[in-house]
């Protein structure tokens, strides 16, 4: 219904709108802009999609610079610390470094529970808490089969999380994402069954300045295109607990917010979607990284070593015979 709704106020505004899947790549070129809504990942067709438009000069949503970052979340999380955003104590624990006394060592430090993160995860997927160093071990090593780096965080609790939608630095939307009483996540499978957050959505006037700042300022730090921003607070506190760039518009997060689709399109139309996204893309594969506090070093690669992926884009079979 949401992609219905899209199409109809894209049309309600003179525009042409096609729905276009993976088979139809090569019609990309032939577009004005691209609108991606689906799973977006540097190991998905999504990215071949966004790259390819970046390519040709097309207006996209996501872009592949904001695939990038947020596809991997310690890439994410250096983004936010470079801009000082405000977010929980985070540590970036690598596979050789973990024995039984590192895990002490991050209890005291962190404080108990903590959360364990998997830097490729997406619907609250490999998010996992724990309270001992047992728990700790066991499930660190289970995401070390899936990457050489683990994201680990002190843990921040609420009953809701603070969900703020923003394109090109501005608030699109606000809600609230009212965490089930069976799980600390917004999604989490209990008891073999799939539960899910309630989404209620909240006119700006009624959301705390704070958490609107801080969204807009969350959302900077990764880019200029559409994001959802995940905050917490605790103790009269805001801490951004992640960037998504691929946030959900189908949930009701439009209720109070009926221009949500038109401010997307106008960007897509008529901002400057295409220029940021090739600085930012150069700014994100530089020759020298991220380096000093942010703790990884100017040689090492990120968890999802997107730059590698460039050679997996430009080589990817596509049939241009009909254009």
């Amino acid at each position: 219904m949401a992609l219905v709704k899209c199409r109809d106020v894209a049309e309600s505004m003179g525009h042409t709108a096609e729905f276009i899947f993976p088979v139809d790549i090569k019609k990309i070129p032939k577009l004005d802009a691209l609108f991606i809504r689906a799973n977006t990942d540097p190991m998905n067709t999504t990215y071949v999609a966004a790259k390819m438009a970046q390519m040709y000069g097309i207006p996209v949503i996501d872009d592949p610079s904001s695939i990038q970052i947020c596809a991997d979340k310690i890439n994410m999380y250096m983004h936010l610390m470079k801009n000082k955003i405000s977010m929980p104590r985070t540590k970036f624990l690598k596979n050789k470094e973990l024995d039984a006394e590192e895990a002490r060592r991050l209890f005291e430090e962190l404080g108990t529970p903590l959360v364990l993160k998997e830097p490729s995860t997406s619907f609250s997927a490999r998010v996992e808490k724990v309270s001992t160093v047992s728990e700790l071990l066991k499930v660190a090593r289970r995401f070390f089969k899936l990457s050489d780096w683990i994201v680990v965080q002190d843990y921040i609790e609420s009953r809701f999380d603070w969900r703020v939608g923003v394109i090109n630095g501005e608030l699109l939307y606000a809600c609230r994402y009212i965490i089930p009483s069976e799980t600390f996540k917004i999604q989490a499978s209990v008891n073999g069954h799939i539960v899910y957050c309630d989404v209620a959505s909240v006119p700006a006037d009624q959301v705390p300045t704070g958490v609107i700042d801080l969204g807009k300022a969350a959302g900077n730090a990764i880019g200029k295109g559409l994001y959802g921003v995940d905050i917490k607070e605790s103790n009269g506190k805001l801490y951004v607990i992640e960037v998504n760039d691929n946030p959900s518009l189908e949930g009701g997060e439009d209720a109070h917010y009926p221009d949500m689709f038109q401010k997307i399109i106008s960007y897509l139309m008529t901002g400057d979607a295409t220029s940021y996204a090739i600085e930012s893309s150069k700014r994100i594969l530089g020759t020298h990284g991220f380096e000093g506090e942010y703790g990884l070093g100017a040689a090492t690669v990120f968890a999802n070593a997107a730059a590698t992926l460039e050679n997996d884009v430009y080589s990817y079979k596509i049939d241009f015979s009909e254009r």
